[in-house]
């Protein structure tokens, strides 16, 4: 059976977030220059059931045991470009009370059906890395039919419907939304949305294109404070333990570093094993060919080839 569901991984803003992979892989209605997973093989808006819904539950179950903080839809792609979104919800929350999270990049919210299918989620979390359609289109090169306004428009309306939680992720990027007048754009886009918080976050990670430079702390803090209210900066992992794995499993870890990049301390925390275990298996399959290494920020990542 397909993996589907990985973690749970250490998150920013999420603690011990399980995953729930929705589409193939780099299915998305964006190509983004700072992405973790690379660039986009499908680039497409067309929606439906990319994944049978009963095979990603029956994988789900026995992972709640590990008492993640969020489950959370996100993964390889886009997750609302799965048609029956709205019917996995609702189940998921028919078998746990954690909380469910989905981690969009909003181009799709717009859509009555996508609105309606996410109201039961506990926590929606979009994001918004330009302020205007030509530095969109060079940051996100999105499908040709999205367009910066029709984003934009999607984003407002859903935050007047929706419920629960809202938090929107401006990503900024070194030489690309740095600049005053692009950081005015973004704050102005943010005052018409509305959202609960606003986190900044800048590249941590190997990136789709190497010019996707990062941004330094103190200038992201500094950014933070222009903002009404203010901004937080989505600080690195310090969620709570996870409950320690018996048997360090060669698959959680391939299945981890298929949807992004991990030092061994991300993948120690978000499976609960010792960073000595996890070393022999990641050298382990390093050796076998299965796992590649790039150095960032003078961190050390390892993901799936």
């Amino acid at each position: 059976m397909s993996s589907h569901v990985f973690g749970p991984v250490p998150s920013r803003r999420l603690g011990r977030s399980l995953g729930i992979d929705l589409v193939p892989y780099k299915t998305c209605t964006y190509d983004c220059i700072y992405c973790q997973l690379g660039r986009t093989t499908c680039k497409t808006i067309e929606r439906k059931e990319w994944v049978p819904l009963d095979e990603v539950l029956e994988e789900l179950k026995p992972k709640l045991a590990t008492r993640p903080d969020f489950v959370t839809l996100s993964g390889s792609g886009e997750p609302t470009l799965y048609s029956r979104i709205g019917e996995l919800v609702n189940r998921i929350k028919e078998i746990t009370e954690i909380p469910v999270a989905v981690l969009t990049n909003g181009s799709l919210l717009g859509l009555k059906e996508v609105q309606r299918q996410l109201a039961r989620a506990n926590l929606v979390a979009p994001s918004l890395d330009a302020g205007n359609e030509s530095l969109f289109r060079l940051v996100n090169r999105p499908y040709e039919a999205v367009s910066f306004d029709s984003m934009l428009t999607g984003l407002i309306d859903f935050r007047r419907r929706y419920r629960g939680q809202y938090w929107l992720e401006v990503f900024l990027i070194g030489a690309y939304t740095t600049f005053e007048t692009e950081l005015s754009a973004i704050r102005r886009c943010v005052d018409r949305i509305r959202p609960d918080r606003v986190q900044l976050n800048t590249v941590s990670r190997p990136a789709a294109e190497r010019y996707a430079l990062p941004v330094p702390r103190e200038q992201l803090e500094a950014v933070a404070a222009t903002f009404s209210p203010p901004a937080e900066v989505i600080a690195d992992f310090h969620g709570s333990a996870a409950p320690a794995a018996e048997n360090p499993d060669r698959e959680a870890i391939l299945a981890l570093l298929r949807r992004r990049p991990c030092t061994l301390e991300d993948i120690a925390a978000g499976l609960g094993m010792p960073v000595a275990g996890i070393l022999k298996l990641v050298e382990s399959l390093c050796s076998e060919g299965l796992l590649e290494t790039r150095r960032t920020a003078e961190k050390l990542h390892y993901q799936a080839r």
